[in-house]
């Protein structure tokens, strides 16, 4: 019996240590996961000038207030002029609603980025139109998502934030010109060299040297948690070059039935190279893909008028 009891008291003991292993366990997979989606984690990135950091807070999808109509989608000056066009192709279930902006400026220095709350780093969002409102731009659109991975070179106004070269990328150039690029074949400091002011890490690249790139049978940008092939239909951003200093970028909307299905990346491709550019990437897209034009979000994020907070922006301002 006095066995029987002891044995019963060993079992019982080696159950709750292994409940209580399997719980510090859980909790440290939980906090991990917490630790690189969720918790903010501010980088400092050290410049021949000086050191850079910044504090930031979330920002939840909030509800659009206000969408732009097409009687106020241009703006002329004497250094920028934009020109936004809504599309629509397709029918029922197959109807695609896509926004187009053209945009020309003088000086490639209006053609900028700009970062969720000014800091660089993991889990720092913030809406695309409060972004674009925080610089005083007249045009934007979401970027690349940097923040959602930690690999990739990111270049931003010139400072040289994150180099792990691992896919194919975007350079803004000062001259007015965009090249897509591999990243793992090219340094940051030549990049630099060659007068790169801003670097994008997504993809793919959907137009290089004037022809489209890939059938884009089966794409995936990373492999993060949650991550998942994005050759289907959804929304998207991208952004073209048709000549120097001469742009074309594109929003679709997607994932609302009678309303837009979204755009495969062939068929984004095909709109880009049908647009003239002779260079297109495509940016991060689904719930994140917005534009944004004279203090209004133009498009219709996910049918739902709902923004999703994100990393970046690209933005036109004036000087």
């Amino acid at each position: 019996m006095r066995t029987h009891k002891k044995a019963t008291k060993k079992t019982k003991r080696i159950w709750m240590i292994a409940t209580i292993v399997t719980l510090l366990g859980l909790g440290s997979l939980t906090y991990g996961l917490a630790d690189r989606y969720l918790i903010k984690h501010v980088e400092v990135v050290v410049t021949d000038n000086a050191a850079t950091s910044n504090s930031s807070s979330d920002a939840a999808s909030t509800t659009t207030e206000v969408q732009a109509t097409s009687d106020d989608w241009n703006y002329t000056s004497d250094d920028i002029q934009i020109k936004i066009n809504q599309v629509q192709t397709g029918s029922g279930s197959d109807l695609i609603t896509y926004f187009v902006a053209d945009v020309t400026v003088n000086d490639a220095s209006s053609l900028r980025s700009a970062f969720a709350e000014n800091s660089f780093g993991t889990n720092i969002v913030e809406n695309t139109s409060d972004i674009a409102s925080s610089n005083n731009a007249i045009f934007a659109i979401n970027g690349d998502y940097y923040g959602f991975r930690d690999d990739g070179v990111i270049i931003r106004n010139g400072t040289v934030y994150r180099d792990d070269p691992v896919r194919d990328a975007l350079a803004l150039l000062d001259d007015g010109t965009i090249q897509t690029y591999d990243e793992t074949e090219i340094s940051s400091s030549d990049l630099l060299a060659d007068g790169v002011t801003n670097t994008l890490s997504f993809g793919p690249i959907l137009i290089q040297d004037g022809k489209i790139t890939s059938d884009f049978s089966n794409v995936k940008i990373d492999t993060n948690f949650g991550n998942r092939s994005i050759q289907n239909a959804n929304p998207r951003t991208a952004i073209g070059m048709i000549a120097p200093n001469h742009y074309v970028f594109v929003v679709v909307d997607g994932r609302k039935e009678g309303y837009s299905r979204g755009m495969t990346l062939t068929e984004l491709a095909e709109v880009m190279a049908g647009l003239g550019a002779t260079e297109a990437y495509n940016l991060d897209g689904g719930g994140s893909s917005t534009m944004y034009f004279m203090g209004r979000v133009v498009n219709n994020p996910l049918g739902k008028n709902q923004e999703r907070g994100v990393s970046d922006i690209l933005y036109i301002k004036e000087e």
